[in-house]
């Protein structure tokens, strides 16, 4: 959540800075602020305002900053203080010398407020990133890298921070514990960012840095630190994915190119991670003995990842006959974790900066688990506090809502459950070999549903102005029934529950009446009988069904108001096939009433706060 930039070079400063928060909207964000430092010039000169980058670029055409090659933005998801002009980024000290801008929460911010306030400093807003300028002010002597080093050391939370002072008209630094910030690098110029699309355009050369570490920009130098002041060799990355793959490419949204990428990624990661009949998890960093070793498995996630780890502990549970718990990190980290040497934690998430869940796989190691990290993004913190990491590769996901990255995570958790079937011996070679088969003709299978879009779009054209929807799927697709109501309720703000089917006459078959809809997710499996019953349950009180159906299965048009066809597979292949109808069915809802499918309300990409 949140979007930073900051530049420091021989261009103008403002429209890349600019050009920049425009490629972090997908974050989240509700205010916008720039601040820039003309090399002529003492004094900083900012701009901030409520409301969406746009607004922030007509302030600026009708004012214009001065010309200046120095400078750093923002795009702030509001948790201290309403978004407002005020607690909009960047914030300023005392003297108007040092400016801030900050994702991550401090902690002990009202503490250090009280504090500084006691010593004379007057607070203009209501956010905690305020006490940040206040504190380097209170240490500045004339030296701005210490004052911002001891700063530091005196915040608790999570920061990224870029940091300007007007002393200093060649300098940018930047600071980073537990959220992301990049340092991209330039010809005569470098970059800060909260994450790589930003600069993507500018460079391919990056610095991910570290938690605890502060880096030192000027135009023709890099410089990264410990917060002890001790200096950290420079590891610098080259991207892999390309600005074309960051661009809609004539696609409406980024949510509806992201659910057509779909067939590649998964046959990408299939081709790269099966060998002939054979899982190959490069990465994985434990060997068969220690996999044996494993006596009970904890999946913690948040959100969609949560999810995609449901189906994770009904595959492995099949296939390796290991107890597996899932949990959702937010909850997780804040009981007793009984894990110890013979646990395997395996932690999702898709950007590898999810606050609740990065906490909760610190607690683990703490108590000699043994971490597998399932994640998206190369460099991520998530990756350098596990033991393994196993990469998704889907290349960067620009909408907030989900898609590319969740059937990536799924299949990978196919990928490891097949791994674990193979170690402990419980799954044959014989069924290996058949269910690779079947899961290797799953990018074919999502081309033919993504043929049928028209159709899903026409169906949800009804469904727009339901009430509320009720999602139901019954063991393995339980978790998809989850997932598809978390979609809809994500970018058209309808109100939908996802239930076990099982669970319908405990309590949410009073619900159902003509003005509700009801999506049934009924492939052909051994509990398919027990789907029907439920569907001539939701028919007696006239409730709307779509129905995710087995392509040829006729039968089911009689119990359902729609149906949305998925090509035969095997019965535990059967979450990866539906989740495409049910995204497209969320997507074209949310067109139907003109929502910000991209963007959704109050939502960011990555939660890097509690």
């Amino acid at each position: 959540m949140c979007g930073i930039t900051g530049y420091v070079g021989l261009r103008s400063a403002a429209p890349l800075l600019i050009a920049g928060l425009e490629k972090l909207e997908y974050r989240g964000y509700d205010s916008s602020g720039i601040g820039v430092l003309p090399a002529d010039h003492s004094k900083i000169e900012i701009a901030k305002t409520p409301g969406k980058i746009k607004v922030l670029k007509d302030l600026l055409a009708a004012n214009p900053l001065p010309q200046a090659n120095l400078g750093i933005s923002h795009s702030r998801w509001a948790t201290h203080g309403a978004p407002t002009k005020s607690n909009a980024h960047p914030h300023f000290d005392g003297s108007q010398k040092i400016l801030v801008v900050h994702n991550g929460i401090i902690e002990n911010y009202e503490e250090l407020k009280v504090r500084l306030q006691q010593k004379g400093h007057k607070f203009l807003s209501q956010t905690d990133t305020e006490v940040v300028p206040h504190l380097i002010e209170e240490y500045y002597r004339g030296d701005f890298l210490a004052a911002v080093q001891k700063a530091l050391k005196e915040l608790k939370g999570s920061f990224a921070l870029g940091i300007l002072c007007s002393d200093y008209p060649d300098t940018l630094i930047a600071a980073r514990l537990g959220s992301p910030l990049i340092v991209g690098i330039g010809k005569n110029e470098n970059f800060i960012a909260s994450d790589v699309p930003a600069i993507l355009d500018q460079t391919k050369k990056v610095v991910y840095l570290k938690d605890g570490e502060l880096a030192v920009l000027k135009k023709d130098s890099v410089a990264v630190y410990d917060l002890a002041g001790k200096k950290v060799p420079l590891k610098v990355d080259t991207v892999k994915f390309s600005v074309e793959s960051v661009q809609k490419q004539g696609f409406a949204h980024f949510m509806l190119k992201e659910i057509h990428e779909q067939p590649d990624v998964v046959g990408h990661m299939l081709k790269s991670r099966v060998c002939g009949d054979n899982v190959v998890l490069d990465g994985l960093s434990l060997s068969d003995r220690q996999l044996k070793k494993t006596l009970r498995i904890f999946i913690v996630a948040c959100g969609t990842a949560y999810h995609a780890g449901l189906l994770g502990k009904y595959l492995i549970e099949k296939f390796a006959h290991i107890p597996v718990g899932v949990e959702a990190a937010s909850e997780f980290r804040y009981r007793e974790q009984l894990v110890d040497k013979n646990t395997l934690v395996i932690a999702i998430s898709q950007s590898g900066e999810t606050a609740d869940t990065l906490a909760a796989v610190k607690e683990c190691r703490n108590k000699g688990a043994k971490v597998l990290a399932v994640c998206n993004v190369v460099g991520s913190s998530l990756t350098r506090e596990s033991d393994g990491v196993l990469y998704t590769h889907a290349g960067p996901e620009i909408g907030v809502a989900s898609t590319k990255a969740y059937t990536a995570q799924l299949t990978m958790l196919y990928l490891l459950a097949l791994k674990l079937g193979d170690v402990t011996g419980i799954l044959s070679k014989g069924e290996q070999k058949s269910f690779i088969s079947e899961l290797k003709r799953i990018p074919e299978h999502f081309r033919e549903i993504l043929k049928s879009k028209a159709l899903i779009a026409k169906i949800a054209k009804p469904y727009a102005h339901v009430g509320c929807f009720l999602f139901l799927g019954r063991n393995i697709n339980y978790p998809s029934a989850l997932e598809g109501a978390l979609k809809l309720k994500e970018i058209s703000y309808i109100p939908a529950e996802g239930y076990a089917a099982g669970e319908m006459k405990h309590g949410p078959i009073a619900l159902i009446d003509e003005y509700r809809a009801v999506v049934c997710i009924a492939p052909q499996s051994e509990i398919y009988e027990k789907m029907i019953s439920n569907m001539q349950e939701i028919r007696a009180r006239k409730g709307k069904i779509i129905a995710i159906a087995t392509e040829g299965d006729e039968g089911i048009v009689a119990h359902a108001t729609n149906v949305i066809y998925i090509p035969k597979t095997h019965e535990l292949l059967t979450p990866l096939l539906a989740a495409l109808p049910l995204q497209l069915l969320a997507y074209y809802v949310a067109v139907q009433l003109k929502c910000d499918v991209d963007q959704p309300r109050n939502l960011a990409k990555s939660v890097t706060v509690e």
